[in-house]
């Protein structure tokens, strides 16, 4: 697998693909042309010119001419694609809707739909339309069956501890960030690297495998060095490339032992404390109380516990003392093991680790 890890190469994507083995991918990120059919030129009320999409890569003759192209290369991306991979695409009005649909007949499977909502769009100049204010994204799995992965606690975290919705809102690309030649932008659809990072920070880990089969400027491969994830891009457009290459150099990898996640819960095999107690990993009749010893509970033969005129599961003796619908006993309730108080999930762990 030398041969594609982290490199990026100058020439068709689809030629490319073919020669890629089956399943080499964990994630793919693909950001296609979006066949605009934008005709005249678009000037701004000052009669200034608007630096929009004219590029001939992103000129097709007809719809059929670009549902043939996305076809063909959406199927070569399903068959290097790992079982439990994902694919990401993005686009906008003018064509997520042919995409998603090619998606589905593909045999993906949908998982969600993004919003990424800019804060700073182009102004619609001629006051004809809605201002295009977002583009979408979508994610699916390779089929149904896929255990793609999801880093959900991660995802909580970076979001102040509140679920991820999926509704983003990022700034377009500019400032530094933004790649120029003369003054003028060297890529008319350069993608910010926050949306690259909350993606891969999202659906992949460590040392997984991403492709980005439309690379332009080379965001997704740059992130993903960043982020101690292998890459592979590839890129038409001799220009882009060189510039692709030139970014990608100098981009400094985050220090190793500042990459880990959150472990994802969901992901936790499912330990009842019922099953500590038949295995003599705790007894009954011994004493669990919380953080700062104010609250006791003793354990019953049955895995139940008893608190004052309370009884029931860890989980919803502490869901009545916390006065919540819901609470996790697994991290509510500690206990003394060789004279040292531990939260009594460290009994699950060391369970699970005896038992996979």
């Amino acid at each position: 697998m030398s041969k594609f890890e982290n490199k990026i190469v100058n020439g068709n994507s689809l030629e490319i693909l073919k020669k890629i083995p089956d399943k080499t991918f964990n994630l793919i990120f693909a950001d296609p042309p979006y066949n605009l059919q934008i005709g005249e030129k678009l000037k701004r009320p000052d009669d200034s010119k608007v630096s929009g999409v004219h590029d001939k890569w992103d000129q097709f003759k007809s719809f059929k001419h670009y549902d043939d192209f996305c076809k063909d290369w959406l199927k070569e991306c399903k068959r290097i694609l790992k079982d439990n991979g994902s694919i990401w695409v993005i686009g906008s009005y003018h064509n997520i809707f042919r995409l998603g649909y090619h998606l589905q007949n593909l045999d993906y499977w949908l998982l969600n739909d993004i919003i990424w909502m800019k804060n700073n769009p182009m102004p619609n100049f001629r006051g004809t339309r809605f201002t295009n204010a977002h583009e979408t994204l979508i994610w699916a799995s390779k089929n149904k069956k896929s255990k793609y992965t999801f880093n959900y606690q991660s995802l909580k975290c970076l979001n102040d501890d509140l679920q991820m919705r999926s509704d983003w809102t990022f700034p377009i690309c500019g400032g530094k960030e933004r790649l120029k030649k003369n003054g003028k932008k060297v890529h008319s659809t350069q993608k910010p690297e926050a949306l690259l990072h909350r993606i891969i920070l999202a659906t992949t880990n460590k040392d997984d495998f991403i492709l980005d089969p439309f690379l332009g400027t080379g965001t997704t491969a740059s992130v993903a060095k960043k982020l101690g994830r292998k890459y592979f891009g590839i890129e038409k457009d001799k220009k882009y490339f060189k510039v692709a290459n030139e970014r990608i150099s100098k981009v400094e990898a985050i220090e190793e032992s500042h990459l880990d996640v959150l472990e994802n819960n969901k992901s936790k095999p499912r330990v009842p404390f019922g099953s500590l107690v038949e295995l003599g990993i705790i007894k009954p009749g011994t004493s669990i109380f919380d953080q700062k010893k104010k609250i006791n509970a003793k354990i019953m033969v049955d895995g139940s516990i008893k608190h004052k005129d309370s009884a029931g599961s860890i989980h919803k003796v502490a869901a009545k003392i916390m006065g919540t619908e819901s609470y996790n006993g697994w991290t509510y309730w500690y206990c003394n093991v060789d004279g040292s108080i531990v939260p009594i999930d460290n009994l699950r762990q060391r369970f699970l680790s005896k038992n996979i």
